[in-house]
């Protein structure tokens, strides 16, 4: 039996039932942009929480109609830009990076990447590098080191191919021993009927009876009756041509935000972005690529200012009135860093000398146009040969799917109305 309110202490919430909003609504009206919209009856309003959608495992969790092939790539040519038009602020030098440890890092959807940690001469923070394939590597990662051993090599990363027990070089990779292994029974342990099998052995266990040949699959009764074939989609001849396996690697530059991929929140779509990043680079069809990680919270002011802004926006402010107001410019990052780190790692215009015309330069995976210019350098260290636009998926979706909301969609007319933002594929 519920207490009655006069009983109840004064901070104790008021006792509410969540009350369903149509979705058809929602979806087809965007009736929250709407600030003369009356609240949802009996609950109050700053009770009532955005949705959201939680963040998922990198290169697994943002489903796409892309799925087995990259979207569509814009060719750019920054030499050709009016000068006279704003510029984006770029570094007098770039600073001096130092990949001082590479690990492999397995996910959850089965894809594998190699997390570079960076240190350099401008600020004391670590970023990052998430590289995708195993033809990017990093120079000053490979580079001698005084007085060190194999081991200490292959601790800091710096080997080829894969770590394995008992592997004592760095440079050179053994062939995997396939050691046979028999079925043993632990006693008195919980694991007695549990086999552990290395990778990269083979198990036999004996039988009395004899060995059954397999079924036959349903694609070998196809080869003897064969069926009419079905039509390719365009994304699927993409995906299979021949052209898939020769073109820049995909690039994307992404800035920390906390409150998007660890908080969940739904005022941005940084997580969003950063795991689709992560999936088209994974795809079968990818020829690698790279996500710099930059440590510059909040478009670089910081996640307590940041937190600051997001009252503001509470109280009618956009995203560039709000840090304004709070004295910060309305973007304060820069990507020196991650130009240096491009260039460490062999992206840069000094290594396309050795690469085939279509492999040279990158593919930017970027909305941002002034974001193009600015990873190229002061001088140019980096070519930027395609800008891939990254269509938040609630557009692509008709709000099905990805991240969705009144303050998102506020958040992307800002990108969009301030601050020159290209939100969608040519």
């Amino acid at each position: 039996m519920a207490r009655p309110a006069s009983d109840l202490p004064a901070h104790t919430s008021p006792i509410i039932s969540p009350q369903p909003r149509p979705s058809g609504q929602y979806l087809s009206q965007w009736s929250d942009l709407h600030d003369s919209q009356p609240p949802t009856p009996g609950i109050p309003d700053n009770l009532i929480s955005p949705a959201f959608t939680p963040p998922a495992t990198p290169g697994a969790g943002t489903p796409s109609r892309h799925l087995h092939a990259e979207p569509k790539s814009v060719p750019v040519d920054t030499s050709l830009d009016d000068p006279s038009q704003k510029q984006p602020r770029l570094l007098e030098r770039l600073p001096t990076v130092e990949c001082v440890v590479r690990a492999r890092i397995p996910t959850t959807s089965g894809a594998e990447m190699f997390l570079h940690l960076y240190q350099n001469d401008s600020d004391n923070k670590e970023h990052l590098a998430i590289v995708f394939g195993n033809n990017i590597r990093s120079r000053s990662l490979d580079a001698e080191k005084p007085g060190e051993t194999e081991m200490d090599r292959m601790i800091r990363g710096a080997y080829t191919g894969r770590l394995r027990p008992g592997r004592i070089s760095s440079r050179i990779e053994p062939e995997p021993k396939r050691r046979v292994f028999d079925k043993r029974k632990r006693s008195g342990s919980a694991l007695k009927n549990v086999t552990t099998v290395p990778e990269d052995a083979v198990l036999e266990i004996p039988t009395s009876a004899p060995v059954q040949p397999p079924a036959r699959t349903q694609d070998e009764q196809n080869d003897e009756h064969p069926q009419p074939s079905i039509p390719a989609t365009a994304e699927e001849l993409l995906a299979s041509g021949p052209e898939s396996e020769h073109k820049p690697p995909l690039v994307r530059i992404h800035s920390e935000c906390y409150t998007g991929e660890t908080a969940w929140s739904a005022r941005c779509d940084c997580g969003e972005q950063l795991d689709e990043a992560a999936r088209l680079m994974s795809l079968p069809t990818s020829t690698g690529g790279v996500i710099v990680y930059l440590r510059q919270e909040g478009r670089g002011i910081g996640l307590a200012s940041k937190l600051k802004a997001y009252n503001l926006q509470d109280l009618g402010n956009d995203t560039v009135e709000a840090n304004l107001l709070l004295r910060h410019p309305a973007d304060a990052r820069s990507y020196g860093l991650a130009t240096a780190i491009l260039a460490d790692l062999g992206l840069g215009t000094d290594s396309d000398v050795t690469k085939p015309e279509e492999e040279q330069g990158i593919r930017l995976l970027t909305n941002n146009p002034d974001k193009v210019r600015a990873v190229e350098g002061p001088s140019k260290e980096v070519r930027v040969r395609e800008r891939v636009a990254m269509v938040p998926i609630a557009w692509r979706t008709h709000g099905v799917q990805g991240v969705k909301g009144a303050e998102i969609e506020k958040y992307l007319e800002t990108k969009i109305g301030r601050m020159g933002h290209m939100i969608h594929e040519e």
